[in-house]
């Protein structure tokens, strides 16, 4: 496997496992700050709003340097940000470090997207995305459950240590690995605005956050849907969770292998229709409990063939302006995190049973097959002119 992918896997490892610890130790949080859990709360959303400011802002500040300096100052941000998270002794400096750490998120994934389709074998441009993107799984895969051992048992600070651990590995790797790629001649500021005069800019910017909605309407609220609904034994909790990090590590090199073969734009279509059947499944299903293993293990896996495609008609799309075009999708991604979460919890705040997101996150996939298939007529409309 080429080394260049290997060090933003290594990335992706880091900031997924940053991203996603918090999830499972909020009652740590809680306590060692002496706050309600609602209110640890708010360091997962205040992480969300660090990575959409900060996908697109960093990546037009940064567009003068090359690609792998960026690469390398962002992970030391990344690195200093959590080693003062780790020592935080206060609620408002964790909240602002927390804000912090989300800056690189999305351009770090933005840029390092370009720079894995500019060395990567022509015909293979998403997988080789696809690649960069395991390191973001196996943190849901491996790593969450790991942190959140260590934190349970231990003590939260270890699993920060143990990121910012491995962000010195992914500054190393990338010093090592990366080779060095120059500056786009017509990288200027004004140049890569333009491509936000453009509809097929806006016309994404709603395909990734209205369609990935329908991913997290369903996980947002997986844990209460399986013990009050399903009626999951508590302890087979971790096993559902490990079915959906298994999923998404193998749907995300499945999208990009289907991507290469099809073209990224009907994968999207494709895979966003097959989330949608996916959640009205998983709804009929319920009452099964071997289906509800089979479907949370198919629908993590269809879930995430969406990814890689994303990126690479994000930056397809974008001519001199590929890193901010990739890195705006992180930050789209995250606001598809937080409208599925607000508007699967909405039949619950009337109500209804914690099965109801399921159904929301269908209609929310629709839409982004809706969207997808009005880009392809637009693709397709620009190919013939």
């Amino acid at each position: 496997m080429n080394g260049s992918l290997v060090a933003l896997a290594f990335g992706g490892l880091a900031i997924g496992m940053t991203e996603f610890a918090m999830m499972g130790l909020l009652p740590e949080f809680a306590d060692y700050f002496t706050v309600e859990e609602y209110q640890a709360g708010y360091l997962i959303a205040i992480y969300a709003l660090g990575v959409v400011i900060g996908a697109p802002l960093l990546a037009m500040l940064s567009n003068r340097f090359p690609p792998k300096r960026i690469l390398m100052a962002l992970m030391v941000l990344f690195f200093g940000v959590h080693i003062l998270f780790t020592f935080s002794t206060s609620f408002e400096t964790a909240l602002v470090l927390r804000f912090l750490s989300g800056l690189p998120h999305g351009a770090f994934f933005g840029v390092g997207s370009v720079v894995a389709t500019t060395l990567a074998v022509p015909g293979r441009e998403t997988q080789a995305i696809a690649i960069t993107f395991t390191g973001l799984t196996l943190a849901n895969l491996v790593g969450v459950p790991l942190t959140t051992y260590l934190g349970q048992f231990y003590s939260w600070q270890i699993p920060y240590l143990i990121i910012a651990f491995l962000s010195l590995i992914t500054l190393l790797a990338l010093y090592r690995w990366v080779p060095a790629i120059p500056v786009a001649e017509d990288n200027s500021l004004k140049s890569q605005l333009q491509y936000f005069k453009t509809p097929r800019a806006w016309l994404l910017i709603l395909l990734i956050s209205i369609g990935t909605g329908g991913l997290f309407a369903w996980l947002s609220y997986i844990a209460p849907f399986m013990l009050q609904e399903v009626q999951l034994n508590p302890s087979r909790l971790p096993i559902i969770m490990i079915l959906v990090g298994l999923g998404m590590f193998l749907g995300n090199l499945l999208g990009g292998r289907i991507a290469d073969a099809i073209t990224p734009t009907r994968t999207v279509i494709l895979s966003f229709l097959s989330m949608a059947i996916c959640l009205v499944l998983v709804y009929a299903t319920q009452g099964s409990i071997v289906m509800v293993y089979i479907m949370t293990f198919i629908t993590g896996l269809i879930a995430f063939t969406v990814g890689s495609p994303l990126q690479t008609i994000l930056i397809n799309s974008a001519e001199n302006a590929e890193t901010l075009a990739a890195s705006a999708g992180q930050a789209c991604f995250n606001i598809g995190n937080t409208l599925g979460a607000f508007l699967g919890g909405l039949p619950i705040a009337y109500g209804l049973s914690y099965a109801s997101p399921l159904l929301v996150g269908a209609c929310l996939a629709l839409a982004g097959t809706s969207i997808g298939l009005y880009l392809s007529r637009m693709e397709r409309r620009d190919a013939i002119a």
